[in-house]
């Protein structure tokens, strides 16, 4: 009995050892799965407006501004957009994912759709919720 408590101890005390020192990349790549607010990639993505898509200097622009926004809360149901939204497609992993940004004069609403989920949260940003910024861009 004694020996299998022994020998169990030791698996454990292994196991702990390895799942504590885990490298960087590994903890950032599992946790970034369940980011909510996800820093976006250029390249992969697609900002529209009203249906016309931005060129790729204000694209790169409003992406910048979206991955520099602080988290402020999550809502528990989307709130309503009075106003004409800002479109961003991108792909992440084998999943499209679509967010609608309104922007606000004291904040910035997300509202995030992958897969069949939609999840909504407010950010800041003092760069996208001005808004003329985005609607003085050039549309391609």
């Amino acid at each position: 009995m004694t020996t299998w408590f022994i020998v169990m101890l030791v698996l454990f005390g292994g196991l702990k050892i390895v799942v504590s020192s885990l490298p960087t990349s590994v903890v950032e790549s599992f946790v970034s799965r369940f980011e909510l607010h996800p820093q976006l990639n250029g390249e992969a993505v697609t900002v529209t407006i009203d249906g016309n898509r931005l060129a790729d200097e204000d694209k790169l622009q409003i992406i910048d501004y979206f991955n520099e926004a602080i988290f402020l809360e999550k809502y528990y149901f989307p709130p309503e957009g009075s106003e004409t939204p800002l479109i961003i497609d991108t792909k992440r992993g084998k999943n499209d994912v679509r967010f609608w940004v309104y922007s606000y004069n004291d904040h910035v609403d997300v509202v995030k759709q992958y897969k069949r989920k939609v999840v909504a949260y407010s950010l800041r940003s003092k760069s996208l919720q001005n808004h003329s910024m985005l609607v003085m861009g050039e549309v391609v």
